[in-house]
This record gives structure tokens, sequence and C-alpha cells, in this order.
């Protein structure tokens, strides 16, 4: 059985994200659908001793029409990268494990300039799947050219992976048809995010926060709050 899993790309992801991807042998990233604003393809939260705070990557207004996320082109004008250096630093700097992974936040904010979220999205993704220990096999939607929409575009996209099992958000059940993945002879399931507590810098406790918050606080122990305590 060739497990598939498909999804837009989230800009630094929470837990949830990755345990998908270590959950298949194929993750395609769709970034060949409508940029959508106010939403996770730009944004995400970290833990503050205020609470969960929101750091949002600008982008341009033109990018926000009817183009394709794979489209989108950051604004540059601000000094984002800096600042959200410096957020992730000024409220993680006492986190166990932020000296060993600083390098982390050095790496995608500091040594490189970024031009369209997803090429940002696809490479943090890449590299923090690759610190939490994920084998899976990256693909990018642009490579398939895949026809139809919603259920009927996952499925072309499986088909010519030569998938036969496809594991999904549990959102996706509000549009896919499983008559249909029946139909094609292929495996349809959905994920459950359900996690352990770690111990984070500040309370409360807060699951919906970007993956680094438990890299930075459990270190190489992350793997396990994700998928390695269902063994």
């Amino acid at each position: 059985m060739k497990k598939i899993a498909i999804n837009q790309t989230i800009y630094l992801p929470w837990k949830g994200y990755f345990d998908l991807i270590n959950s298949v042998d194929v993750f395609v990233f769709l970034d060949t659908v409508q940029y959508t604003e106010h939403d996770w393809r730009n944004r995400n939260k970290i833990l503050t001793h205020q609470g969960s705070k929101w750091i949002t990557v600008p982008i341009k207004n033109s990018c926000r029409r009817g183009q394709l996320i794979c489209e989108a082109e950051i604004d540059n004008r601000s000094t984002w990268q800096r600042k959200h250096y410096n957020a992730f630093k000024l409220n993680y700097s006492k986190a166990p494990y932020f000296n060993e992974f600083e390098w982390i936040i050095e790496e995608l904010f500091m040594n490189k300039s970024w031009n369209k979220i997803s090429e940002f999205n696809i490479s943090a993704i890449k590299l923090i799947a690759k610190i939490l220990g994920i084998k899976t096999e990256f693909i990018d939607s642009l490579d398939l050219n895949p026809e139809g929409a919603k259920d009927d575009r996952v499925i072309d996209i499986i088909k010519k992976l030569n998938g036969d099992y496809y594991l999904s958000g549990p959102r996706a059940s509000e549009y896919l048809i499983p008559e249909k993945f029946e139909n094609n002879n292929i495996k349809l399931e959905y994920i459950n995010y359900d996690y352990p507590d770690y111990k984070q810098v500040f309370e409360p406790f807060d699951h919906f926060v970007t993956v680094l918050d438990l890299i930075f606080n459990c270190g190489e122990a992350a793997p396990y709050y994700i998928w390695g305590w269902r063994n």
C-alpha cells in the first residue's frame, strides 16, 4: 500500500502537520490552488508571556487577487525576517533546548532572503522534517499538473503517484466524497490530531503553536510528543 497525503503549505506549521507527513510514504505540497488571506499560509502562532501571538509574513497586495499560493510574493519592504527572528529569541531564549536549536531560526531568517511565501514554507518544512527524523518523500504539485477541483484534484494526484491510500486532515471530511475514492480503489482515512502535553516556557499550555515551540522545549524528544507516544 502506497500512502499519500496532500496539503497546502503552512508557515512554520504546528506539530499535527508533521504527524501527517510522517504517517505517509509521499507528501505533496498543494500550492497550485488559490491563495487565501488571513490564513495559515503566511502566519502562525508562538507562545509568549501574554499567551499565544500571531507572527505574520507580509504579502504583496497584488498577490491577493486570485493568484495561486505558489505565486504569492512576500512584501520585503518591511524587516519581517529580523522581527520574526527577534520574536523567537525573546520568547524562547529560556527554553531548555533553544541554544542547541537556535541555528534553525538563523538559517530561516538571517542567512537567506525570500521572495515567495511558498518557497519559504517548503524550505522550512523540509528542514524541520529532517530535524524530526522524517523520511517521507516530498513532491511539489507543480510537477504533477493536477486536474479537477477538491476531491477530484486529490484523486488525480494520488493516481499519478500510483497511490492506493489517502490520509487527510479531519476538516477535509466536509467536502471529500468517500464514494469517489472507493470507485478509484483508494482507501480514505483521516488522521486523529491528539497529542500529550509537554512543558512549555509559558502557561497555560497551548497545542496550537508552531512546532518550533516543541523543538525548543523538548529537543530530540520532540518526535515522541508528535507520534512516538502512540507506541
